[in-house]
Formats: structure tokens, C-alpha cells, sequence
């Protein structure tokens, strides 16, 4: 932490427990009480008055009735805030449920009463349907990630696969997405000398290197990351024209079933599944006419599936 975060957190305690001692306020940002002093007066030279209580009972505390400056937030501006912070409760981020905490207690006490009542409306009533996620990712790893893919800066990390393997490998991070309930960072990767995607509650250690990349103009790391789990190899390679145009078609389907290509005729989706059954259903129940080119078994699959539902009737 550096020093002056580390006297912005002296303020913050301040304001948040009245009078803290000087001890209190050293074990919590692990430094000495006189580095603690020195915070201290640093926060005067800033202009914020603060006294000090000499004794077991006393501390610091800033001069009664002082308050900083509100930060002025529009009713648009603070609802966006708070469905922010009901979001990133549900996005699987490991010790992160503390400092929203935090950010919520701050954002209220800088708020009119009037606004402060509306922020708390929507944390007590609003529900988001944000898929939770199905694995936990750390913080740190995010933090070190994000701040090096903006920097375009090489990290070293230690990797272990789905089947417990370790590797450690250098790789230049193009940009992070969040994606069926998994944080993942799409990177080039030295090792395999190509892109590959890495879950973040993988990812064992990470050590940024200092060494300078260059990312490909507007790489959008979602967009990569859905096209590759699309396409992963499966048992059976699937392809369908959609008799209907592209927009419609991809509104049918979740986004990694498969890849849409534009045609003459209508829309061509490739998939590869693992369950040509399953995939026979979601044809049936589409609203448009299409046209399966292959497999034959598809062709199968689907008369097999209509026979099932005119027997219901």
C-alpha cells in the first residue's frame, strides 16, 4: 500500500469510528505508531484538523463537527452506483463482500438523506438475474491482471489445469471477461505460442515481469472467448442452414452453441455437440424453417423428436 493510500485510510478510519488510537491505527495498516504520527501530519498539512488524546483512553479524532466536502451524485448517477454493487455481489469475486460493504457505507454517508433512502430502496428490492458464478476468482489475481493487460505488460503465472496439472508459463494479457459464471483472462501465451483463455481461480501465482507487449488494435476478449468455446472439437460437427436472418437466429440460441455466417439463403450455423438428441430439440422448437446439411443423423434425430410430440397430442 503506498503512503498516501495509506493516509487516505488514516481519514477514512477517522471518519468511520470517531476517535481511534494510535495503535489501533497501526495494526490495522501493519506499519509503526510513528509512521502513524507522521500520517497524521501529513492530514493537517492537507488542511483536515485532527486532534490528538494523550492516555490509555485517548487517540485521534477529527475536530468536531469538521466534514469533507460531499461528493454530489445526480438520482441517475446513484442508481447506477447501487445496481453496480448488487452486481458485483454476484460475481463470484473472493473477499469482496467486506469492501462492498465499505463502498456502500461511504457512498451513504456523503449522500442527502432524500438519495441515501433511494440507494437503500434498490439494495433491499431490486433482484438482478446475473448468472452467479460457479467458481470463485481472487480479487489480487483480477486487480494484477487488469492492470497489466491496460499497460500491455508481461506476467509470469503458475496454471493448473482441469486435470490438476501445474504449468508455469510467461503471458502477454489481452483483456479479461466474465463468462458462465467464470472470470477468465484472454491471453497470448509463450509456452503454446498462440491465444489462449485461463480461469482466474486457476491461476496459482502471478508476477508481473515489466516487459512490454503490443495488443492487436480493438481485440475484444468476450467476443474471443465465446468464438473459442463455440468451436470447441466435440463428437459430432454440426451444420444448419437457418431460414431466417442473423439477428433473428442469434436470439434463438446462447451464445456459445455455435458460430453464425451470413449467407444468400439465410443464416449457416456450425456447432460441434456432444449430444445430438438434445441438439434435435432445439431445432424443433425454433420459429423459422431450416435446413440441416449435415449430419444425416440430425435428420434422424429430428423426425425421431416430432413423432415424440405428435404422440402428446
Amino acid at each position: 500500500m503506498k503512503p498516501t493510500t495509506r493516509v487516505l485510510a488514516v481519514l477514512e478510519l477517522l471518519q468511520a469510528h470517531g476517535q481511534v488510537s494510535g495503535a489501533e491505527i497501526a495494526a490495522r495498516l501493519e506499519v509503526d505508531v510513528r509512521t502513524v504520527r507522521r500520517y497524521i501530519a501529513m492530514l493537517e498539512e492537507m488542511g483536515i484538523p485532527v486532534t490528538a488524546e494523550r492516555g490509555r483512553a485517548g487517540g485521534y479524532a477529527l475536530v468536531a463537527g469538521f466534514k469533507l466536502p460531499p461528493m454530489m451524485f445526480s438520482e441517475d448517477e446513484a442508481l447506477a452506483l447501487s445496481v453496480g454493487l448488487l452486481g458485483a455481489r454476484r460475481l463470484g469475486l473472493e473477499h469482496t463482500a467486506p469492501a462492498i460493504a465499505g463502498v456502500q457505507a461511504k457512498l451513504e454517508r456523503t449522500m442527502p438523506a432524500q438519495l441515501r433512502e433511494r440507494v437503500r430502496a434498490v439494495a433491499e428490492t431490486v433482484q438482478l438475474d446475473v448468472r452467479r458464478a460457479a467458481t470463485g476468482a481472487g480479487s489480487a489475481a483480477l486487480g494484477i491482471l487488469s492492470v497489466a493487460a491496460r499497460g500491455q505488460e508481461r506476467v509470469h503465472l503458475g496454471y493448473v489445469d482441469a486435470a490438476g496439472s501445474m504449468t508455469r508459463r510467461d503471458v502477454d494479457p489481452y483483456g479479461l471477461a466474465y463468462h458462465g459464471g467464470c472470470w477468465y483472462v484472454v491471453a497470448h501465451c509463450h509456452l503454446r505460442a498462440g491465444l489462449r483463455s485461463f480461469r482466474l481461480d486457476r491461476i496459482d501465482a502471478l508476477t508481473p515481469l515489466g516487459r512490454r507487449f503490443e495488443r492487436p488494435r480493438g481485440f475484444d476478449a468476450l467476443a474471443w472467448l465465446v468464438r473459442s468455446v463455440a468451436t470447441l472439437p466435440r463428437a459430432v460437427a454440426i451444420e444448419v442452414l437457418l431460414q431466417t436472418t442473423l439477428e433473428a437466429a442469434q436470439a434463438q440460441f446462447f451464445d456459445t452453441i455455435g458460430v453464425f455466417e451470413q449467407v444468400e439463403d439465410g443464416v449457416v450455423m456450425h456447432n460441434q455437440s456432444d449430444d445430438i438428441d438434445w441438439f434435435a430439440r432445439q431445432l424443433a422448437a425454433l420459429p423459422f424453417g431450416f435446413e440441416i446439411r449435415k449430419p444425416a443423423a440430425l435428420r434422424d434425430a429430428v423426425r425421431a423428436c416430432a413423432h415424440n410430440l405428435l404422440a402428446q397430442l
